[in-house]
């Protein structure tokens, strides 16, 4: 992916989800030398990072074959923020942290981002690539939902839901892989619901279980949660499939 190691190389942002790794894969098609994966794993619930099973992205990494850089909950104690934008401003602090630790070893040209229709998140992302003086990839960004999702589909990324927190999403839907079906049935419920079509508002998690960015398929053993009205999946083993699978 370098042709030298001299290159200014690129860093996903990556939790395993559908969008980072959208938005790595269509990096990656566009040629740009992505050198690390980062994932930040939160402690509890999150404005600015995908929360459930962030744990399967360092299966994902390996599949994938990119260094992954991960933030760990010690880092960083976001829960005394006094507001959302307090919190979102104090949970990017160990990502930039990462960010610049990784700039000493490596020329950093950019980072990818999965956002959609997020301001909260985009605006907080674009401000940190200003003060690292890098460039933001972020292929997602004011996209069709369902343009989206058919392209997904289209390029061969397996989706599995790993958490719903939304009316009209019931138990059914975790660890349910999101077909065109799935997203069909989605789009009703944004109807009625208003429920976003990628979960952009949280309203569900995802993780990429195979996609032609990836050598194998990860393969997950898990049960469920249910609390009335969300609930997630709780992996109980998860490794790499064969690489004939993938």
């Amino acid at each position: 992916m370098m042709d030298s190691a001299s290159e200014a190389a690129w860093v996903g942002l990556f939790s395993g989800g559908k969008d980072s790794s959208w938005a790595l894969y269509r990096a990656l098609e566009e040629g740009l030398a992505v050198r690390r994966l980062l994932t930040v794993h939160p402690a509890g619930d999150s404005y600015m990072y995908h929360v459930p099973e962030t744990r399967l992205a360092t299966l994902a990494a390996e599949s994938i074959g990119i260094e992954l850089v991960e933030v760990e909950p010690d880092d960083f104690d976001a829960g005394a923020a006094v507001d959302s934008g307090a919190q979102g401003d104090a949970e990017l602090e160990p990502m930039e942290a990462a960010l610049r630790d990784l700039s000493a070893d490596l020329p950093l040209a950019g980072v990818t981002a999965g956002a959609v229709e997020s301001d909260y998140q985009t605006s907080r992302i674009e401000a940190m690539c200003e003060r690292l003086g890098v460039d933001l990839f972020a292929p997602l960004w004011q996209r069709d939902p369902r343009a989206l999702a058919d392209e997904m589909l289209d390029a061969g990324f397996e989706i599995t839901v790993l958490q719903v927190a939304a009316a009209g999403l019931d138990e059914s839907w975790l660890g349910r892989t999101l077909d065109a079906a799935a997203f069909d049935e989605l789009e009703r419920l944004g109807d009625e619901y208003g429920v976003h079509l990628l979960g952009e508002g949280g309203e569900f998690e995802t993780f990429v279980t195979d996609g032609p960015h990836m050598d194998r398929p990860v393969e997950l053993d898990y049960g469920t949660e249910w609390e009335g009205s969300r609930g997630r999946v709780r992996v109980t083993d998860a490794r790499l499939g064969d690489p004939e699978e993938s």
